[in-house]
């Protein structure tokens, strides 16, 4: 067949504008991401899907991570609670997060990563808060998109509740999203201990929860299933930033490791608790005193390398550390358990350190001393092989089948301080132990 000339010119002009916008694309600046915790939680938990982001190539100044005052919702969303937040509260505060990233970065719109309780928060803000036209992407990370249960005699009135006013409207819309906004759901094959058919971890074993392991999933979305993955996970785990980074930019992370900087600064936020409820409100007065320790036996290598006394704020830092030791933060809250909290070496700068006191247990204070190992980025999961060990033995009080549990416990007899490690997998810190009579416990807080 005959190519005439003005086909060849077409043809050639096609190219170009094909080509012309590929450019386009490749120059568009990437776009602000603002994530958002879920129930009880902090910015802090996103601390090191940050730092993938910024090894990946992602600017530290375009990741923005929401610390909402009052992060644990009322049991009825309608009636005030003491140290509680309405699905209205967080909405706002939200809503005014986004307005100050794209005042700061002058960005059109923003992208919105959440766990949890913030699926809630950002669906709440794209359909009822205006947030629609701010925002090109969600990605919404073991969302409680159908509730946890859908029941008409239990959590009534609760945001998590299915059958709730609150959920009937946010899936009331056609594909249970928002025109305007793309939306993926990452969750787990069937480890989310909140998308569980049975209510058994409700606290109602036995009880049908009307929510299938696909609860997290909305109709009009890119739902992605992975498997092992818990609750926690769906949001900080390594996969699930593989599956956010190419949502985000559309190919794949060089890798989900992270890498080192030379020049490390940490800071971050004390907070404490309101009528029994945690808050990210910044304390004052209190002292926190950072000491490098050897990673062999957790024993102090010399004076305090760090010491500040909060002010309003509630900032202990800035600190600057060094990425391959390994630290002690003795953190002194007026009222609260003394908390010595040991951990693994700091890869990068972050100011999301944020830092609570271990509310003691019910036993605590009959013990010679206590060790918690802590996991606040994902659960224990004795059912899918993990390795949780804690004083030299395998970590008691972790539950087979789905993984539920973030914290384990450890007594420690007698009153001489003694070497006590732990490891979840493929980190492992050693602690020591401190005297319960002087009202201090010890904490062992992986990072990974």
């Amino acid at each position: 067949m005959r190519i005439t000339r003005r086909q060849t010119l077409l043809g050639l002009a096609a190219v170009l504008t094909a080509l012309h916008e590929k450019s386009a694309q490749a120059q568009t600046p990437p776009q602000p991401i603002v994530f958002v915790h879920g129930n009880g939680d902090t910015a802090g938990l996103w601390l090191t899907t940050l730092w993938r982001f910024e090894t990946n190539g992602y600017a530290r100044d375009l990741l923005h991570a929401v610390d909402l005052k009052y992060p644990q919702a009322r049991a009825v969303d309608e009636t005030p609670m003491a140290g509680r937040s309405s699905t209205g509260d967080v909405m706002r505060q939200l809503a005014d997060e986004v307005a100050a990233v794209r005042q700061r970065t002058g960005a059109a719109k923003v992208i919105l990563v959440a766990n949890s309780r913030g699926g809630n928060t950002v669906r709440n803000y794209l359909k009822n808060g205006g947030g629609a036209q701010y925002t090109s992407l969600a990605i919404l990370c073991g969302a409680v998109n159908h509730g946890v249960i859908k029941s008409d005699t239990a959590l009534v009135g609760s945001e998590f509740n299915g059958n709730s006013a609150f959920m009937r409207d946010l899936n009331s819309t056609l594909g249970e999203v928002v025109e305007g906004v793309r939306f993926v759901t990452i969750r787990s094959l069937d480890n989310d201990k909140f998308a569980q058919p049975d209510g058994r971890f409700l606290g109602q074993p036995g009880v049908a929860t009307g929510i299938g392991f696909d609860g997290p999933e909305l109709k009009g979305a890119e739902n992605i299933v992975l498997p092992r993955i818990d609750h926690r996970e769906t949001a900080f785990g390594p996969e699930a930033f593989a599956e956010m980074f190419k949502a985000i930019t559309g190919k794949a992370p060089m890798g989900t490791m992270v890498g080192k900087e030379t020049s490390i600064v940490l800071d971050g936020k004390v907070s404490g608790f309101e009528a029994g409820a945690p808050t990210n409100i910044g304390v004052v007065g209190a002292n926190v005193i950072v000491y490098r320790v050897a990673p062999e036996t957790g024993a102090r290598q010399g004076e305090a390398v760090h010491k500040k006394t909060t002010g309003a704020d509630g900032l202990w830092g800035p600190f600057k550390a060094t990425n391959d030791a390994f630290y002690e933060f003795v953190v002194e809250v007026p009222g609260q358990a003394t908390t010595h909290i040991y951990r693994s070496p700091f890869l990068r700068s972050s100011n999301l350190l944020h830092i609570r006191p271990q509310v003691l247990g019910k036993d605590d204070a009959a013990a010679d001393a206590v060790i918690y190992m802590a996991r606040p980025r994902g659960y224990y999961g004795e059912g899918r092989g993990d390795k949780v060990e804690l004083g030299g033995k395998p970590a008691t009080g972790i539950p087979a089948g789905v993984a539920t549990v973030a914290v384990t416990r450890l007594v420690v007899a007698g009153s001489e301080q003694t070497v006590v490690a732990g490891q979840f997998n493929g980190e492992a810190i050693t602690a020591r132990n401190w005297p319960m009579k002087e009202n201090r416990v010890s904490v062992i807080e992986l990072t990974w």
